[in-house]
């Protein structure tokens, strides 16, 4: 089989290595990829959202799956696009069309779906700026800290967290009366804050069938203990040690297995990843949110615990027997530190050539924001790449990714020394 991925970030990367342990795989195909996907498979340079383009490469190319990286395209409806082209309509794409895509870009969408099928989650409110007023007061009706939430993507950023209620209700404006977040925050969900121990658990569903994927916690913030500005996540462990048989069976009944119904009730076909972000409130799972797709960096650890062909389930999906396909995964632990240009998640400088890679010989480095430049991997993004490493307990694969990062330099390098502090 040929397969096309789209997306140029460390899930692309850890998607196309996985890939290529199927002995049905053919040719690989990555768009827009990065320097590290060069090496496994073939970049094609083009824009994930632009579909005309991908329509070109997958005829070009004789494709036959798409697997869909981030959530932009899903959003857009590539999926849709398609189904719609006489041409395309019988190659797969793995991930949801837009109906299902709306769990992730809309937030209000997916609190309604929550509480119209049962799945726990914190109370809310919607608004707008036509009836700021209320949300001031529902605002007064929350203890601190306060959720704001823009409701349309906004690239991870559309959160915010604040301690004080004249905060709150100034940002509130922000939003929605000067669209602090562009469109995305026309409509803002404030919810009350869950406290607890945050953990994502990863379903790939056929629609009907699914799988429960390992789970996984990543570290968003930029700063050790948890401090200073949100990022796209630092680094990831799986699986989470609390999250264990018992508690991961209360995540399938009172989560899971509703979304799933849930979907079919609503007439959504869905078939593709559901990331359950989740907080544990005294061993109760209740969801944060939803996304529409793997995440990242959590996919760099939760891909290489997966024993399972990947093509093979992606199959599943595309034919709707997902419940015959075999799943099993590694008992090991694999953690992942993310290095980062310096100045991120604020203004960083690009093209700091790395240096070093071919010393790593105890993890594998996922690059997430590098290119080729003259033949030299050099830096292209804020998360650079991702070095995942597998051992019997969260510190020696911790132990093995700070040794592999030792041997890894590139000019303002940054990284997060205490990723699984609060788990070991």
């Amino acid at each position: 089989m040929n397969i096309l991925i789209l997306g140029a970030g460390g899930r692309e990367h850890a998607f196309a290595l996985k890939l290529k342990e199927s002995k049905k795989i053919n040719q690989l195909f990555v768009a827009p990829g990065n320097a590290g996907t060069h090496k496994i498979a073939t970049n094609i340079s083009i824009n994930p959202t632009d579909f005309e383009a991908v329509k070109k490469t997958v005829l070009e190319n004789d494709v036959n799956m798409v697997i869909v990286g981030p959530e932009a395209p899903l959003v857009a409806g590539v999926h849709d696009f398609f189904l719609a082209d006489e041409v395309l309509k019988n190659i797969p794409v793995i991930g949801p069309k837009k109906d299902g895509a709306l769990l992730e870009g809309s937030k209000d969408f997916s609190k309604q779906f929550m509480q119209k099928h049962g799945v726990p989650t914190a109370r809310y409110k919607s608004f707008t700026k036509e009836n700021l007023t209320e949300g001031f007061n529902f605002l007064e009706t929350l203890e601190p800290p306060y959720v704001l939430k823009a409701d349309g993507l906004a690239a991870g950023k559309g959160v915010l967290i604040l301690n004080s209620l004249e905060e709150a209700k100034t940002e509130l404006e922000e939003m929605v009366s000067n669209k602090k977040f562009g469109e995305a925050s026309t409509t803002v969900v404030i919810e009350e804050f869950l406290k607890g121990i945050e953990l994502s658990v990863f379903v790939l569903t056929d629609g009907k069938n699914y799988k429960i994927l390992p789970s996984a916690k990543d570290y968003k913030r930029i700063g050790e203990g948890d401090t200073g500005l949100n990022t796209g996540g630092m680094g990831a462990i799986s699986p989470v040690p609390f999250a264990d048989d018992a508690y991961l069976k209360k995540v399938e009944e009172l989560v899971v297995k509703p979304t799933i119904a849930g979907l079919q009730k609503d007439g959504i076909d869905y078939r593709g990843f559901i990331f359950i972000g989740l907080m544990n409130d005294n061993g109760n799972p209740s969801v944060v949110e939803y996304n529409v797709r793997m995440g990242d960096p959590e996919t760099e650890v939760v891909l290489p615990r997966i024993k399972s062909d990947l093509l093979d389930l992606f199959e599943g999906v595309a034919n709707q027997n997902l419940n015959e396909k075999s799943f099993s995964v590694i008992n090991d632990i694999a953690t992942t530190v993310m290095l980062v240009s310096g100045g991120y998640p604020e203004s960083y400088e690009k093209n700091k050539e790395i240096t070093g890679l071919e010393n790593v010989t105890e993890s594998t480095v996922f690059h997430a924001g590098t290119t080729l430049n003259n033949n030299k991997v050099v830096s292209a993004g804020g998360r650079v790449m991702a070095v995942t490493s597998i051992g019997n307990t969260i510190e020696e694969a911790l132990e093995k990714s700070y040794r592999s990062i030792d041997k890894i330099h590139f000019d303002k390098m940054n990284y997060r020394k205490d990723i699984g502090f609060d788990l070991t």
